[in-house]
């Protein structure tokens, strides 16, 4: 399953292109533009186990830096701040990973 299967392609290039500065990225917004937000509970798991690429269950903190590749191959990576805010929104357990149950609050929140 790809990320397009799931999500508008049109809608995740808008959103990789809002966010293409350095240090802009905002995941509130971000899985707002993409339409994640509006998707049921299923659908943004669905999601959750395509960005957990090394299939550990977790999104940990190296995978997050990836995040943006995981919607779009060709989207940069996240900054060093950009994924320690992103952890510290969603770890809510401070285990320093995000688990889908973590993924799917983190998404509802936005």
């Amino acid at each position: 399953m790809s990320m397009t299967d799931l999500l508008s392609a049109e809608d995740i290039k808008k959103a990789i292109g809002a966010f293409a500065a350095a240090d802009s990225f905002d995941h509130k917004r971000f899985f707002q533009m993409v339409g994640l937000k509006k998707k049921s509970p299923d659908d943004v798991k669905k999601v959750f186990h395509i960005l957990d690429k090394d299939k550990s269950g977790f999104i940990e903190e190296d995978e997050l830096g990836f995040l943006l590749k995981g919607f779009s191959s060709d989207a940069r990576d996240l900054s060093a701040k950009e994924t320690k805010t992103l952890l510290a929104a969603g770890d809510k357990d401070g285990d320093g990973k995000i688990g889908v149950e973590e993924f799917s609050s983190l998404v509802a929140e936005s």
